[in-house]
């Protein structure tokens, strides 16, 4: 089965999951955490070259109540955690990336974390694991454009290659597969707008906690039945 080279998850759900359970929503959000856990080493285990997860938007850890953010918090606090002690990411030099705003509003104890992560990753030529963290892709490119006009490049000199050059992902290749859980088929936040311009989207009614690498495989078997003509 052909896979692709760079899948981006969107894990959608959590709350209405725990709503539906008569929880709160961070027992969503919890059961979403060991939801990830499965999916990553799944897709570790069929050798998916480039992973990209999106953790949360800039709004998500800014606007909803401050005892949700919190929680928030602690949850990505122990996912990179456990993440870095995962034997995988050092035996197979898996590189981990976390792009976003997060640096400017998550607490000083979970960015020392994620620093560490990165650092630690950050010579490693494996496979590639992103997390997008209090990411907004009008940020992205906003930032992109920023840079383009302080390096003072002339328009007429501003080629595709030149903007994806500038962007928080140069280094991350085309996104050819979108899988987005909980039933509600749009677009956020100008998601990678620059890099999904020939992904195939995947939207599934199952909310996050309760997607499986059964779901995913079926995504991923779809994905590999689908001619891809890219507009030709």
């Amino acid at each position: 089965m052909p896979l692709p080279q760079h899948i981006v998850l969107i894990p959608d759900g959590n709350r209405r999951w725990a709503a539906r359970k008569g929880k709160p929503g961070y027992f969503g959000h919890r059961a979403g955490a060991k939801s990830a856990e499965k999916i990553f080493a799944y897709v570790h285990k069929i050798g998916l070259p480039c992973v990209t997860f999106w953790g949360c938007s800039y709004g998500n850890v800014t606007e909803r109540n401050p005892v949700e953010i919190k929680f928030l918090f602690a949850i990505f606090e122990q996912y990179f955690k456990t993440l870095s002690k995962r034997e995988e990411i050092k035996k197979d030099k898996i590189r981990i990336q976390i792009l976003g705003r997060w640096e400017e509003v998550f607490p000083e104890r979970v960015k020392k974390v994620m620093r560490g992560l990165i650092e630690e990753t950050r010579n490693h030529g494996g496979r590639k694991l992103t997390f997008l963290m209090a990411y907004d892709g009008r940020d992205e490119m906003q930032a992109a454009i920023k840079s383009i006009v302080g390096a003072g490049i002339a328009p007429q000199k501003i080629t595709r290659e030149t903007i994806k050059e500038n962007l928080w992902t140069k280094n991350l290749p085309p996104v050819d597969l979108v899988i987005r859980t909980g039933g509600e088929p749009h677009w956020s936040a100008g998601l990678l707008m620059w890099d999904v311009a020939e992904a195939q989207l995947y939207f599934t009614n199952i909310l996050w906690p309760d997607f499986s690498p059964e779901e995913l495989k079926k995504a991923l078997d779809l994905y590999a039945g689908t001619e891809r003509r890219h507009g030709k």
